[in-house]
């Protein structure tokens, strides 16, 4: 049991170094960053646990097979085991080209499918309550106006704080939005976010440095950031008596789900959010269908009836 025991210990200090090594060619040849490093650490850490002392070299494709699906029996998901296994296979590239290493275990595996999540939508009904703030301050004065925007063209969070006052067009009812990948598109607004907007920007002017041109802008004059307007918005959300809690890219969704409902426009919706690939926007069309079966069970008299 001792020699056993000692042997193990030894590959695990092989292991232990070849990670070192590895870590070291991603700093100094690689030039990854830190943050980048610490994560492959930690996923080939895991990898190295798994193997239990077992000699790196003799890991065979079956036994990491049999790792990924330990890992998913413990609650991992598809897009976490997709990332460890992108960390293995780099690892074990390195090994085969500087260490002697003549195969990659984790060629070909692949990681279990994760069921795509719906995105949570409020209904029309509940979108209404939430632009309802009622009189307030400048400061809510300026949230109407984030929470129409938001809702009318459907916007990400980090569109929406880095507007500026000249991206709205009153004459054309659009807004310019910087999306990913910095592509610029054009959206529509709907009139009741213009007005609310009309209102913010006339309280903007007593509030907004002079060297600031962030069209959401805090107390202080200084642009409004993203932390701030998450916060806003769950805190509508809560005192307007929403169930769930109600965040930014909730309204998107909302935007985007009831948009299909009405138009049926699945291309003219991918513009509009600015989705590379028709195949993200797709998933609205599941929960356009979610509603229509409510709608259904609800109102057709045959729904529920028992043959």
């Amino acid at each position: 049991m001792g020699a056993n025991w000692g042997g193990e210990n030894t590959q695990r200090g092989a292991a232990s170094a070849l990670l070192q090594s590895y870590l070291g060619h991603l700093e100094h040849e690689r030039r990854v960053s830190r943050h980048t490093i610490e994560a492959y650490a930690r996923d080939i850490g895991v990898l190295l646990g798994l193997a239990e002392g077992t000699s790196l070299k003799r890991l065979e494709v079956h036994e990491v097979r049999r790792f990924v699906a330990q890992l998913h029996a413990r609650g991992l998901h598809g897009k976490t085991l997709a990332r460890m296994l992108s960390a293995w296979r780099g690892f074990f590239n390195y090994l085969a080209r500087d260490h002697g290493f003549a195969q990659n275990p984790c060629v070909g595996i692949r990681p279990p499918r994760t069921p795509k999540r719906l995105p949570h939508a409020l209904s029309p009904d509940e979108a209404g309550r939430l632009m309802e703030l009622g009189a307030g301050d400048a400061l809510a004065v300026r949230d109407r106006a984030m929470l129409e925007l938001l809702y009318s063209s459907g916007l990400r969070l980090s569109e929406l704080t880095s507007l500026v006052a000249d991206d709205v067009s009153f004459r054309d009812a659009t807004v310019r939005v910087t999306g990913k990948g910095a592509k610029t598109r054009v959206v529509p607004v709907g009139s009741f976010a213009l007005t609310a907007l009309k209102a913010w920007l006339d309280e903007r002017e007593r509030l907004a440095r002079p060297e600031v041109n962030a069209l959401f802008v805090a107390r202080s004059g200084a642009p409004l950031g993203a932390r701030a307007v998450q916060q806003r918005v769950r805190q509508w959300g809560k005192k307007l008596g929403l169930a769930g809690k109600v965040y930014p890219h909730v309204l998107r969704h909302s935007f985007a789900s009831h948009l299909l409902q009405s138009s049926g426009d699945l291309r003219a919706v991918q513009d509009m959010l600015g989705h590379a690939s028709v195949s993200t926007t797709q998933v609205y069309t599941h929960l356009d269908f979610q509603h229509l079966a409510k709608v259904y069970d609800a109102a057709h008299p045959r729904a529920k009836k028992k043959s």
